[in-house]
């Protein structure tokens, strides 16, 4: 095959991929993440860090996933930048472009925002017309002003949609349902809960170790990753069976620099005691060290082949 019809295979393979209708029902199940603060320590510089820190929201929005967790991994030692970081860096990717400006202001944390991939989940709609909106469709929007009949709320297009009979502050966040398309749409409050489709992540900074958050937190399966956990090809069937009755799972993660028996050993506690599963996911690895981002994706990939992937039906 010369390069010329191979390089044309390969534009016909991408075309497909890119055309393909994106697999978008949200999970029966919600999922949660947990992620050290210091997976972004080892990195001196603030665009490597936001790199970093944008895999991990992409693999969120591919993955389905409704919270990302951070946490504090290193004992007796303030990690509040980082966790503020990460935080931040990851609210902004969820954030729809067209609200950005509005909801947030121009701090050093964002310096290299402009680098981080768009995530094209479905509540970030690239229709930025009024003729585009359809009745019933869902949006998010940011309340820019208080009317007599109710809110005035960007929703990403030119004319704003007016919220019949809501009172609330300017700057607030709000999820909208179209009622009448046209020049001047209207729309009614929504809850993200009545959406069919994923909806993006929330993004939780926690103040306690990982220990103390899962028990505080009762998730009803928690699963924690390790290099010297059980190859997931041994426990696949039991760990599937138990991944389609759950309803809050947790998949925690280390870091670069020390793993989870690490983390758990920090708080006097067996990693064995914390999670209903210890698994390597990326079994005979040949590198030293496996990166949190290269484990998330790892990870999130297999479990996303578990019988329906907790599809909502």
């Amino acid at each position: 095959m010369n390069s010329i019809n191979f390089r044309n295979r390969m534009d016909i393979q991408y075309s497909e991929m890119r055309l393909a209708k994106p697999l978008s029902e949200k999970r029966s199940c919600k999922l949660a993440i947990a992620l050290p603060s210091s997976f972004i320590s080892d990195i001196p510089h603030l665009r490597e860090k936001t790199f970093r820190i944008g895999l991990i929201g992409r693999a969120a929005a591919i993955f389905r996933i409704d919270e990302v967790i951070v946490y504090p991994d290193v004992p007796q030692t303030d990690q509040r930048a980082d966790a503020r970081l990460i935080q931040t860096i990851l609210t902004y990717m969820e954030t729809p472009q067209y609200l950005r400006k509005r909801l947030f202001k121009i701090v050093p944390e964002l310096q290299y925002a402009g680098t981080l991939p768009p995530l094209r989940t479905p509540h970030h709609p690239t229709a930025n017309r009024t003729k585009d909106l359809r009745v019933s469709e869902f949006r998010e929007g940011v309340v820019i002003s208080q009317t007599g009949k109710g809110c005035l709320v960007d929703i990403g297009v030119e004319e704003p949609a007016l919220v019949q009979g809501a009172t609330l502050r300017p700057n607030t966040r709000i999820t909208a349902r179209i009622t009448e398309a046209g020049r001047h749409p209207k729309a009614i409050l929504a809850s993200p809960r009545e959406i069919r489709t994923y909806w993006g992540y929330q993004v939780t900074t926690e103040e306690v170790a990982l220990g103390q958050l899962i028990r505080r937190r009762r998730f009803d399966l928690v699963i924690a990753t390790s290099r010297r956990g059980k190859p997931i090809s041994v426990m696949l069937n039991e760990l599937e069976e138990r991944w389609s009755k759950s309803q809050r799972t947790l998949v925690a993660f280390g870091a670069p620099t020390q793993g989870l028996y690490e983390i758990a050993a920090h708080e006097g506690i067996k990693l064995e005691d914390l999670a209903d599963f210890v698994v390597n996911t990326i079994p005979n690895q040949a590198t030293e060290t496996v990166r949190t981002e290269e484990a998330v994706y790892a990870t999130l990939s297999i479990l996303n082949t578990l019988g329906k992937a907790n599809l909502k039906t």
